[in-house]
């Protein structure tokens, strides 16, 4: 009997390999069924006989506590992005630039979720989420149920093969016409779901996805004797991986935007989800010599197919109020999906954008994602008015307090001048525990507002007196130990932070991240930040007259010096704990703009060391910057910088400036 199990086991896997892999079966459903029926009863019989590679262990059951933290031994690296063929050009001529003449290969990029499979002798013993590159997750029980994926390879191999599961969308369809019948919620696209089902704890739920998987990519190349990534991609096959058969190997960059035009016009008629073409250069030896940057690999990039647009109704427009009291007008839309999400909200930002894309009550609009993330209205269809829409005007009143707006002189937005709206002091308490502000990991904005409205929390200060209501927050739906233990130990490291992040947490109108910064580092203390006076704020570099009303305006009202001082008591730190600004003249006193995609540095990386050099960074070039450090693919802010005449340096030359 165990020899028949054992010949079940080599017939039905093989059938799994030239069904699922190879797209080419070989025996007759029927067949299938009988074979796997005669096995699962052999292994109910001899549960002990049952090997890790059987395809009765697909089926799932395991069921775990939570995900463990798994450190990939080479990191799982992002790519960077291209979006247009300008872009995939410079990335060529960067390349022959090193005097590398490539061969490309073009890939699908699956819009899908990134996975690590680890094998030792030819076994599957962990699969793993790619989390930041560095840690991931432990997924191993649930991509046991992906058939693709073999339990055992055709070789006995140590291996470590990389690439994506997905959903299909036939299969995506499938399970929302059940859930619909149930009347479940349905999934909203085939890549959430797949990551949803791979995050589940029950592996029979993934089980029941049925999800796919496609290889494509091998670490670590020379081990196994291979010379290019095309025969990589060959192994993997002949180890028994699914390889997606729309690679192609080109000579040019031509051939590559060939290839991404071609794929573009199919893209629709795939059975699954690609959201671009990966780009890699072939050659292992080239890809040694280009190397990479602290993100990237620089002989790789994903070119992304552009944003797609989508038409719905414009069925009202609604204004909200922010934690400065500023008024946004928001589109309330018919709920429509742009690229695999839901929309039915957008901003309008303020008065003047309305008017000027002429959006009326019940136009027909066209949506998209602006950078495929923020969904924003991009023009009214004239053609489909039918004469019922009715014309947008702007309130005069606060929605939320009923206090007549203002509109400051020179400015296109619209306040609500009331410092107790409760909207604005909703908005507030959020903004204080933002990331960029006190950092207060699991207070979100939802949370917030339930503390809000459940009365624990009434003013900033209450937000550290969380602590004396524990055992209240436990008992809320949702919560428990561990969470609000969590909660309340990030809440208590909060107090450490420097005094910057204070300053701009406390939500001082014209005060952003930046300038808060600067001001912790010129008073060093709230005490002296609070009393200096209009004359010493402007004259430090940046802060003009705006800012230092606004901040002389702040403190001469009883109720935020009270603050500052309950927060002192509750023991906030207040003092600046970051580095000295050491004064350079090349950068001291001066603007910089960052532009491209740095190679040496990140962004923050770069604008950290500028600022610690005396100098500002800023976000859009004008007349009054002093010089632009362009990366790669710098786009629009570079064309600018040389109509202005403004002085550029190369990441190389920045470099030399320090070193200097």
């Amino acid at each position: 009997m165990k020899d028949r199990m054992n010949e079940l086991i080599d017939i039905i896997n093989e059938a799994d390999y030239n069904y699922h892999t190879l797209d080419n079966p070989t025996i007759t459903d029927q067949e299938y069924d009988k074979y796997l029926r005669e096995l699962f009863d052999i292994e109910a019989e001899h549960p002990e006989w049952i090997r890790e590679d059987s395809p009765t262990q697909h089926a799932g059951g395991k069921i775990i506590e939570g995900f463990e933290k798994v450190t990939h031994k080479i990191p799982m690296m992002s790519l960077s992005d291209v979006f247009s063929e300008s872009e995939l050009i410079a990335f060529d001529e960067r390349i022959r630039k090193e005097g590398i003449h490539p061969k490309y290969m073009c890939e699908l990029k699956i819009d899908g979720l990134s996975v690590s499979l680890l094998y030792e002798k030819g076994k599957l013993i962990r699969a793993a989420t790619r989390g930041d590159g560095t840690v991931g997750e432990d997924i191993t029980h649930n991509v046991k149920t992906i058939k693709v994926i073999p339990l055992k390879l055709k070789e006995d191999v140590d291996i470590e093969v990389r690439g994506e599961i997905f959903m299909n969308k036939k299969t995506l369809q499938e399970i929302n016409e059940k859930r619909k019948a149930k009347g479940e919620p349905l999934l909203q696209n085939c890549r959430n779901a797949a990551a949803g089902s791979i995050r589940q704890l029950d592996s029979k739920i993934a089980a029941e996805r049925k999800l796919d998987n496609f290889i494509y990519h091998l670490p670590d190349p020379e081990d196994y004797g291979l010379r290019t990534h095309a025969e990589a991609i060959d192994y993997m096959q002949r180890l028994g991986f699914k390889i997606n058969p729309n690679n192609r190997l080109v000579s040019s960059i031509q051939e590559v935007i060939e290839f991404i035009e071609e794929k573009g016009k199919i893209r629709d008629s795939l059975p699954y989800d690609i959201d671009g073409v990966v780009i890699k250069v072939n050659s292992i030896q080239e890809q040694q010599k280009l190397g990479y940057t602290a993100k990237y690999p620089k002989w790789a990039t994903a070119y992304k197919f552009p944003a797609v647009e989508v038409l719905t109704k414009l069925t009202d427009i609604i204004f909200t109020v922010g934690r400065t009291g500023q008024i946004t007008p928001n589109a309330v839309l018919e709920p429509v999906i742009v690229a695999g999400s839901t929309i039915s909200r957008a901003t309008l930002h303020n008065e003047d954008y309305v008017r000027e894309k002429d959006l009326k009550i019940g136009d027909i609009v066209s949506i998209r994602k602006a950078g495929d993330v923020i969904p924003e209205v991009v023009e009214r269809k004239i053609e489909r008015r039918t004469g019922k829409e009715k014309d947008f005007v702007m309130i005069t009143e606060c929605p939320m307090c009923h206090t007549p707006l203002i509109k400051k002189e020179g400015q296109v937005d619209y306040y609500c001048p009331n410092d107790k709206c409760p909207a604005r002091h909703i908005e507030g308490l959020i903004h204080f525990v933002s990331r960029d502000a006190m950092n207060i990991d699991g207070l979100g904005d939802r949370i917030m507002e339930d503390f809000y409205n459940f009365g624990f929390i009434g003013n900033i200060a209450d937000i550290y007196s969380l602590k004396d209501h524990e055992q209240d927050l436990i008992r809320l739906e949702g919560y428990g130990d561990k969470s609000v233990s969590n909660l309340l130990e990030a809440i208590e490291h909060s107090k450490e932070n420097s005094l910057e992040r204070l300053i701009f947490a406390l939500g001082i109108p014209h005060v952003g991240a930046k300038t808060a910064k600067i001001l912790a580092a010129r008073f060093k203390t709230m005490d002296d930040f609070q009393q200096a006076s209009e004359e010493e704020l402007v004259s430090i570099p940046d802060i003009g007259d705006t800012i230092a009303k606004s901040i002389q305006k702040y403190f001469a009202n009883d109720h935020n010096k009270s603050i500052v001082e309950e927060l002192k008591d509750l023991g906030l730190n207040m003092n600046y704990l970051g580095e000295e600004i050491e004064e350079n003249e090349t950068f001291a006193g001066k603007s910089f703009v960052l532009t491209g995609s740095l190679e040496f540095y990140t962004r923050e990386e770069a604008k950290e060391i500028i600022e610690h050099l005396g100098g500002k960074t800023v976000e859009s070039v004008s007349k009054k910057t002093s010089v632009v450090i362009v990366g790669t693919n710098p786009g629009s802010k570079y064309t600018k910088a040389q109509e202005l005449g403004i002085e550029i340096w190369t990441e190389e030359k920045f470099k030399e400036k320090l070193s200097e």
